[in-house]
């Protein structure tokens, strides 16, 4: 009897056992799957977001304005939508009629670009003043600029060259050995940057490598930006600049100089300034039975040429 009290157990044991590790497989493959779903809706959505941007410039084309702004269907964000909405028959895939899909889409320029602090590995003064002047405008410490600025110039690639005056070589160099900035929380690497500060500073902020000074869309930037970039504009100017174009946006970059002007804020420079946008934020976020996907992507829309992606992440 008890021997095969011993062996009852011992088969129960096994059998325990089998049953568990079948269900941890098919829970892995569940996930993989769910995984997969996730990813293949942001990307969709990724694809209907360039849709949205091409047609926007061809509009612009076509009513001959180059002008982008938070009135324009764009900016509008998508609210939770359920996918099964979209769907014939949802009932044939009870899973993918939880899937729930929201984003929206940001004007990249209506933040400070970190690569205009450095230029070939020199930092530039005139832009590291902005650059503290951001800081103050959020209530940060100042002294952090000089930090990110050598940060972003010790990571870009030097070129110099050499072989005398005439048809010198051109050498490339990566700067100190530093890794090039990429992403705004690179700037965790800058001495005592807290993670709250970096928090504080990531809606003003962003990584675009272009290879120019990138100028701010005057009709989206905020008020701390704005009187950032125009060190004679005040920050209750700069508000009221704001207030007024959500009523009516500004058609032209002189047309917001004049504005700017006439309130005592003068010497801004037209080559920092824009009223439309060549890259933008896209931001997603989708959750299907009981897991979810954030997705963050930068798109390049140059004129009225296709749409192109520079970086995805998901997370």
């Amino acid at each position: 009897i008890v021997t095969a009290l011993l062996l009852t157990t011992l088969a129960v044991t096994i059998v325990g056992s089998l049953f568990w590790q079948q269900q941890v497989q098919v829970r892995s493959i569940e996930n993989q799957r769910l995984q997969l779903q996730k990813q293949w809706i942001l990307r969709g959505a990724l694809d209907w977001t360039q849709l949205i941007l091409r047609a926007d410039a061809t509009i612009d084309n076509q009513n001959n304005s180059r002008v982008d702004h938070l009135g324009e269907p764009w900016a509008v964000p998508l609210a939770e939508t359920r996918l099964d909405e979209y769907v014939d028959n949802p009932r044939a895939n009870p899973e993918a009629s939880d899937a729930v899909l929201s984003g929206s889409i940001e004007d990249a320029q209506a933040r400070y670009n970190l690569n205009n602090l450095a230029s070939n590995g020199a930092i530039n003064p005139r832009e590291l003043a902005v650059m503290r002047r951001l800081l103050a405008n959020l209530g940060l410490k100042e002294g952090f600029a000089q930090g990110i600025a050598d940060l972003v110039a010790g990571g870009q690639r030097r070129s110099t060259t050499g072989g005398g005056t005439q048809g010198g070589v051109q050498n490339t160099t990566q700067g100190d050995g530093r890794m090039r900035v990429e992403q705004v929380d690179d700037l965790l690497a800058v001495p005592d940057l807290t993670p709250e500060v970096l928090e504080t500073l990531r809606e003003f902020v962003i990584v675009i490598h272009s290879g120019t000074v990138t100028p701010i869309n005057v009709n989206t930037a905020p008020a701390e930006v704005l009187s950032a970039r125009i060190d004679t504009l005040s920050m209750s100017d700069a508000a009221a600049l704001v207030a007024a174009r959500e009523t009516t946006w500004f058609r032209s970059v002189n047309e917001f100089i004049e504005r700017a002007r006439n309130i005592g804020a003068t010497g801004a420079n037209p080559q920092d300034l824009s009223v439309s946008t060549e890259y933008f934020l896209i931001n997603g976020h989708v959750s299907m039975s009981r897991a979810a996907m954030d997705m963050r992507a930068l798109i390049r829309r140059p004129g009225t040429q296709q749409p192109s992606l520079i970086w995805v992440r998901e997370f």
